[in-house]
């Protein structure tokens, strides 16, 4: 399937950055080696072309196979159907009554890595699993012209009211945070540790490979103040290069080149070895971040779930922040990448390609290291007599308790330089029909409030350097206009989420080609071709469904 090209922004003037790798036996071909082998099994070959705007399938004429490719062909196949893979499933949010529950709390999450993860799945010929689509993720995947701060808080709220395009009876609230921006250039300098599993299960093109094709990008943004220091973890953990000066980008490259995968996995001392890193080249008031580079197949040593976000959650407090990123197939364990990143106060991106490499480490590299806001929750109070009925649009895994909005000690998410953040009630006007049956003893609705508000929008975050949380309030008009295209197209992608799980009681009647007509129209100003590429895996999930 042909892809837009992603522009690299000029190479940055420094950051200090600690490079953390895991290392093991079998050599790997260098960081650009990653075409598939001459020699592919069959099952490699199917594609998706564009034809006219549509998706189809090309299928080669396969050559004469030989016995060894017979061979790899089989082991191939068994392998997948072996796959290990780990997802969270969690329920939707429930559609909640605003003369009962008229208040919802959650924390921001500006990780991107579902939609990534899903657009491989379906580049590979197969609809994702449930567990992997994250609605807020998917949405929060594209960017929006959102409006920029006036007032001297790190972030501008923009909100949006608008008919819903697949239930007549409803309307979407969309609501939007946009982050003033910054240039590489002007970010302090950074102390990042780079933590690689070199294990044998990166010991694929999926994995080492590209880990090490993505760290070069990274070594191009770095400037002469930020320093680089190359850890690896496999059966062990060790440091392939101490820290390095961003300026000498040959002796980085060089350590890069000589990484190899295999043997087991040791991730939690690969993670202990990497906060060190950091503590020893800590840079006050400066940008101090470990990279995770792997897919989360830690089998040695401390591997269960919550002893690894207990350990980040308690090193973050040092001042030092986690981000993952996700590598691989077959044995991916996305819910302990996500809940890392979360819990040490970090974001996640799954890196399938280079184009995504880039975008993640390149074209958002600010978004990616610096933060300007941090603990943001989001509440909204819904006026009942205005509003029946709501249900938030993902955020599963953020849902915060109403008393949580207010104690400082919760931990919330943070918002990069440049983040867009954005997230979709469905609500149900008042008089409309909604979800839930009508209650025979419920108190009458009181109705000395005229007010023309839907809502009352409320966020609450500290500052980068932390301190005590600040509030903003902001009314929500109960005025609805007709949908912006970035609205629309928003509301596009929560449908294909939704209908990716499968049960379409939300989204009733509409297909997936409504879907795609509906992100068509909505393009907009595309520079990166990024709508356009979601076109068109709406447009092949449609073919993987017939």
């Amino acid at each position: 399937m042909s892809r837009p090209l992603l522009f690299l922004r000029p190479a940055a003037q420094g950051f200090a950055v600690t490079v953390l790798v895991t290392l093991a036996g079998c050599g790997l071909s260098s960081s650009h080696d990653v075409a598939a082998p001459a020699e592919a099994a069959p099952v490699a070959e199917l594609q998706s072309v564009p034809v006219q705007g549509a998706l189809v399938k090309r299928m080669p004429v396969p050559a004469p196979m030989s016995a060894k490719m017979l061979r790899q062909d089989t082991a191939a196949m068994e392998y997948r159907s072996e796959s290990r893979e780990q997802y969270e499933s969690l329920p939707d949010n429930p559609v909640h009554r605003v003369a009962e529950t008229p208040v919802s709390t959650f924390s921001v999450d500006v990780d991107t890595g579902s939609y990534a993860n899903v657009r491989r799945f379906l580049n590979q010929g197969s609809l994702p699993p449930e567990g992997a689509v994250r609605l807020e993720e998917m949405v929060n995947y594209f960017p929006y012209h959102y409006a920029l701060p006036t007032d001297g808080s790190p972030f501008g709220v923009t909100t949006e009211v608008a008919a819903t395009p697949w239930n007549p009876h409803t309307q979407l609230l969309r609501i939007g945070i946009k982050a003033s921006d910054r240039a590489v250039a002007q970010l302090a300098p950074a102390n990042l540790v780079f933590l690689v599993d070199v294990s044998g299960s990166m010991d694929r093109r999926e994995g080492l490979p590209l880990v090490k094709s993505t760290l070069k990008l990274l070594v191009d943004q770095l400037r002469e103040q930020d320093r680089v220091s190359l850890v690896v973890y496999a059966g062990e953990s060790r440091v392939v290069l101490k820290p390095t000066s961003g300026r000498d980008k040959v002796t980085i490259r060089n350590a890069i080149d000589q990484l190899t995968a295999g043997g087991s996995t040791a991730g939690a001392s690969g993670i202990e070895l990497a906060y060190q890193m950091a503590r020893e080249g800590f840079i006050d008031n400066g940008i101090n971040r470990i990279l995770l580079a792997t897919d989360g197949d830690f089998n040695v040593g401390i591997s269960d779930f919550d002893s690894l976000k207990q350990m980040a959650a308690e090193k973050r407090k040092s001042g030092v922040s986690l981000t993952t990123l996700g590598f691989g197939v077959d044995n991916y364990n996305e819910h302990l990448m996500e809940q890392l990143a979360d819990a040490g106060d970090g974001n996640y991106a799954y890196i399938d390609n280079l184009r995504e490499a880039r975008k993640v480490l390149v074209d958002q590299l600010s978004s990616t290291l610096a933060v300007v806001a941090r603990d943001v929750k989001l509440q909204v109070e819904f006026n009942p007599a205005r509003v029946s009925e709501y249900r938030l649009l993902g955020y599963e895994n953020r849902a915060l308790k109403r008393e949580d909005f207010n104690n400082d000690k919760v931990d919330a998410g943070e918002i990069g330089a440049g983040h867009t953040v954005t997230a979709l009630y469905e609500i149900v006007p008042k008089g409309e029909k909604g979800w839930l049956e009508p209650l025979r003893y419920a108190a009458a609705p009181a109705t000395a409030d005229k007010s023309a508000e839907l809502a009352m929008l409320r966020v609450r975050y500290k500052s980068a350097a932390g301190g005590d949380s600040q509030l903003i309030e902001r009314p929500i008009s109960n005025e609805s206009s007709k949908a912006s295209d970035d609205l629309r197209f928003a509301s596009a992608v929560a449908a294909f989420a939704q209908q990716l799980k499968g049960d379409g009681r939300y989204t009733g009647n509409m297909s997936l080609q409504d879907t795609a007509a509906l992100a068509r129209s909505a393009r907009g100003d595309d520079p990166f071709g990024l709508r356009n590429e979601f076109v068109q895996l709406v447009e092949l999930a449609q073919s993987l469904k017939h």
